[in-house]
């Protein structure tokens, strides 16, 4: 397996765009996020993501094929719902950046791509001048009826990589679950590292 992981800022990431929804709606499917994805809503929603100052796309390539990819921009660019947990509690939005999606097909994992991913947008969140760098993970019950038997939970990955849970820090997003007809409020926890 030869796999490169890059950034990919400016003209690059509206290139690799239809890359990035589809691998969000592969890997999103599967628990714990089980994302019925919409090529339309995911078009919108990446476009926006694009337009923001300083975001990067970080990409992994096995040839000219992306098999994984995973973004981050400033917080102070995100939606309402992203940035108001942080305003709420009075912290600097203007120097923290959020690191969206982070999806990588199956059989790629275990070779070192998740930590390059976090190296990267973390490069990125250092030279646009953030003192720390967040993400929001699917907040699910250990005994969610879809949870597979051998689901591992990313936490043990997250704290070695120096990110911690901040208690009440949540937001809640919605999206359309499998078998499902209509949107579904979820719970979403905030990780967050400061350097």
């Amino acid at each position: 397996m030869s796999i490169t992981v890059r950034p990919l800022t400016g003209d690059e990431i509206a290139a690799a765009l239809e890359d990035l929804a589809r691998l969000r709606i592969v890997v999103f499917a599967a628990y714990p996020y089980l994302y019925d994805g919409d090529a339309a809503y995911e078009a919108e929603y990446l476009a926006e993501y694009a337009a923001a100052p300083d975001a990067v796309l970080v990409a992994a390539f096995e040839g000219g094929r992306i098999v994984g990819a995973a973004t981050a921009a400033p917080m102070m660019h995100q939606k309402a719902e992203f940035r108001a947990p942080f305003e709420a509690r009075g912290l600097d939005v203007t120097r923290l950046f959020y690191f969206g999606e982070s999806v990588l097909l199956p059989e790629y994992r275990g070779h070192g791509i998740g930590h390059a991913f976090f190296d990267h947008r973390e490069a990125q969140a250092r030279a646009c001048g953030a003192n720390a760098a967040c993400f929001a993970a699917v907040m699910r019950a250990d005994d969610h009826p879809a949870r597979p038997a051998d689901y591992t939970p990313l936490d043990a990955f997250w704290t070695k990589r120096g990110y911690a849970v901040v208690p009440g820090l949540t937001t809640q997003l919605s999206w359309k679950e499998h078998g499902e007809e209509a949107e579904r409020v979820n719970a979403m926890q905030y990780w967050l590292r400061q350097w």
